[in-house]
């Protein structure tokens, strides 16, 4: 009868899920994406408005394109397991953004000072999605480590009295004449099994 041994567990360290963390760059990602949700439907339904505040009346559904890409990046920041790289996307948004209002900026049919408001609440956001993209980006290469048991398997044979004392147990064994079907896969009628 095999006894079984408990044998000494071996520590090892695993990573665990980033997103899973209740951390502080976790809920600002989660504070960044309600953001990008609201930026988008100001954007997409009252692109009009915004526009004529800034005076862009032709750039209509420009702010509404942009409006569909911040909603869709709100929407996967909050529902990833990973928002990285979803803050990440956001930070290209920025840079887009920032972009379109520093042509805007330069041209004499647009309200400046208006523009520039928007330009400088866009780089704002664009610093605080750069500090969490940073953060959630340090957070996952780092990594949190927790215990867990691994059991080490290394002394085991398989044998019940070790290898030395299985070798050669077997080499008494007698071949059967027709060793092609065994006994218990042979047809009922054994008269039928062919020899050789």
């Amino acid at each position: 009868m095999v006894q079984n041994r408990r044998l000494p567990t071996r520590p090892s360290r695993i990573r665990s899920e980033p997103a899973g963390r209740p951390d502080s760059a976790h809920a600002l990602a989660q504070g960044l994406g309600v953001l990008s949700l609201a930026i988008g439907a100001a954007e997409l339904f009252a692109a009009k408005p915004i526009a004529r505040w800034l005076g862009i009346e032709k750039h209509e559904g420009l702010l509404q394109a942009y409006g569909i890409r911040e909603i869709a990046t709100g929407i996967g920041i909050l529902t990833s397991r990973d928002p990285t790289p979803w803050i990440w996307a956001r930070i290209g948004g920025d840079a887009l953004d920032l972009s379109t209002l520093a042509v805007a900026v330069a041209d004499d049919s647009t309200e400046r000072d208006r523009v520039a408001i928007a330009l400088g609440a866009v780089a704002g956001v664009t610093a605080l999605d750069v500090f969490c993209a940073k953060a959630l980006t340090e957070d996952g290469t780092k990594g949190r480590e927790i215990p867990a048991r691994r059991i080490d398997y290394s002394r085991r044979s398989g044998y019940p009295r070790g290898a030395d004392a299985m070798r050669g147990a077997a080499s008494d064994f007698d071949v059967p004449r027709d060793f092609r079907i065994p006994e218990p896969l042979r047809p009922y009628n054994t008269s039928a099994t062919v020899a050789g």
